[in-house]
């Protein structure tokens, strides 16, 4: 072929794909991927080419100032030093709990009660806001706290690395755990067996049949546990004190009595830096999975010493998260913490009855609502051109490309970016760029979700439509949606929980009229209304429980019916 008939053909392909010369099917994915790139054009791309453009102009030319002013000030590095310092020490730490919390639950034979329990337990704090972390480990270690009350204060200040260490900790277990947790369904028992039966000592065993085969899952879990901890804005907030790191210097930077966006440019540029050595370690992690293939549940040979010291080590774990989250079931009930604990309900009487209490939280959950429900609408559709459609291969691949760039892009960079897109707009201290934020924000995991499902599903399905005479649309409203429906569910569940507990982004975009329940915990933190912070906290668990039992429990019935459908035909 001549290079004059390549570039022909070239042209062709191109103008058949603009111009949605093809089949009926091809033309609605042209539709979608149109419409998802340019959603993702217009609020990701404009959006952080907008931060790097700040962080290099001033006026209109181009400058180093910015950049100097900041990397060049000694404090910067000390303050990237200490967010490196403990957000590594809280993924490992995680890291090693999630561990033997999730291998605990697979070697040992305790009863199904239990198993259960921890689980629920590893979960509870994913639904709370990050900012309530910080100020349940100050009610708990500080030296009124719930926990000192018995054992005395603990030998080192709770404002700072120790306090922020506890409090990342908890909040990163339950990420940590569920990931792998996951990998630990992927691993054959008998690989123990079969090390006992070689002879292999103790510690061999335990590499060969336990760390091994979920290490990839250790280091994705631990790099997870970091960037979350490095970017993370609610913890420090509110019990880092003078212990300087990434995050409180850029609100404070961006929101301080002096804003200075082109400083704040870079230090939002900076918070970056480790996704990017994040996304390398991911794509190394990937080598050391392996999955086995008809694995088998054999009875696992008993062992009291086992299973005891795996019922003591979930004692103790569920002692600590309980005694760091109990106060926000005991100090709004108790008149004065701890000088007048006498049981009450004033303090709920008192701060839901408050003029504009009501009209937040109803806010945040339409919030969270139109997140879920825009946000499962757009990454199915993104998941349904990766996974069912014909597109070129390049296409399809975007799709994972965002998904990568959203996961790793800190919810403040994305706050910032929107904050210089549309500020001056009519975007601007609305409901609307709330709920954009968190469409950008939470995309990754509901959109792998959905990938998962669909490429599971009969890769037939939309020829046999075509073949009967159905439309596109016809076949994916009659067949697909049907069979996905559980997986939309938990999809719009993730999205709401999400948006539900979120700050980090939302904090540079709420304006008084759209203020929502976790950036009114942080104003009455300005105040030290911490009564008010545990109740508005409880409101923000409360509603993320019931909204998951319903959900779970509608995504349990469609499972049900679609066996029973299956059953049938």
């Amino acid at each position: 072929m001549t290079t004059a008939s390549s570039g022909s053909t070239l042209l062709a392909g191109v103008s058949a794909f603009l111009t949605g010369a093809g089949t009926d099917e091809r033309r609605h994915y042209r539709v979608l991927y149109g419409a998802v790139m340019i959603f993702f054009a217009l609020f990701l791309g404009v959006p952080l080419a907008l931060i790097f453009g700040q962080s290099i102009l001033e006026k209109g030319t181009l400058t180093a100032a910015n950049w100097l002013s900041v990397v060049m000030r000694p404090g910067f590095w000390s303050m990237m030093a200490n967010s490196f310092a403990v957000s590594t020490a809280a993924a490992a730490v995680a890291t090693l709990l999630g561990f033997f919390a999730a291998y605990g639950l697979v070697i040992s034979q305790l009863p199904a009660w239990v198993k259960k329990a921890v689980r629920i337990l590893m979960l509870l704090p994913l639904f709370l806001p990050s900012i309530t972390y910080g100020f349940a480990v100050i009610y708990s270690f500080g030296r009124m706290g719930l926990i000192s009350q018995f054992f005395g204060p603990p030998p080192f200040s709770i404002y700072g690395f120790w306090g922020l260490l506890i409090a990342d900790v908890a909040y990163l277990l339950p990420p940590v755990f569920l990931i792998i947790s996951n990998a630990f369904i992927y691993v054959d028992p008998r690989y123990a067996i079969v090390s006992r039966v070689m002879g292999d000592g103790f510690l061999r065993r335990f590499w060969t049949s336990a760390l091994r085969p979920v290490a990839g899952a250790c280091v994705s879990a631990f790099m997870l546990g970091f960037f979350l901890a490095f970017t993370d804005f609610g913890i420090p907030i509110s019990i880092a004190g003078q212990y300087d790191v990434v995050a409180t210097e850029l609100y404070s930077t961006m929101m301080g009595a002096v804003p200075d966006f082109g400083r704040g440019a870079v230090v939002a540029i900076s918070m970056m830096v480790p996704a990017v050595g994040a996304v390398a370690l991911l794509r190394w992690s990937e080598k050391l999975n392996f999955r086995s293939t008809d694995i088998v549940r054999p009875m696992l040979m008993p062992s009291a010493a086992r299973d005891g010291a795996f019922l003591l080590f979930y004692a103790g774990l569920a002692a600590v998260l309980l005694c760091i989250f109990a106060v926000m079931f005991i100090v709004p009930f108790v008149e004065n913490w701890p000088y007048k604990p006498n049981f009450t309900i004033q303090h709920f009487i008192d701060i839901l009855g408050e003029d504009d209490i009501g009209g937040i939280y109803l806010r945040s959950i339409g919030v969270a609502a139109a997140s879920a429900a825009i946000g499962t609408f757009i990454s199915f559709a993104a998941a349904l051109i990766q996974a069912r459609s014909k597109l070129p291969r390049v296409c399809r691949s975007a799709m994972d490309g965002l998904a990568m760039m959203t996961s790793t892009l800190p919810g403040m960079v994305i706050g910032v970016g929107f904050l210089f897109a549309f500020s001056g707009t009519i975007l601007q201290n609305t409901i609307a760029i709330l709920i954009l934020a968190n469409l950008v924000h939470f995309f990754a995991s509901p959109y792998l979700m959905g990938t998962a499902a669909l490429s599971r599903m009969n890769a037939g399905w939309e020829t046999t439509g075509l073949l009967m005479g159905d439309t596109w649309i016809q076949t994916i409203r009659r067949v697909v949606l049907p069979n996905a429906r559980a997986t939309l569910i938990e999809m719009f569940e993730l999205y709401f929980i999400n948006s539900m507990v979120t700050i980090s982004a939302v904090v540079f975009l709420c304006g008084t009229s759209t203020m929502l329940l976790t950036t009114k915990i942080k104003e009455f933190s300005y105040y030290e209304r911490f009564d008010a912070i545990f109740v508005l906290s409880l409101l923000v668990f409360v509603t993320n429980v019931a909204a998951k039992l319903i959900l779970d429990k509608l995504a349990e019935c469609s499972r049900t019916d679609q066996k029973a459908g299956s059953t049938r035909s």
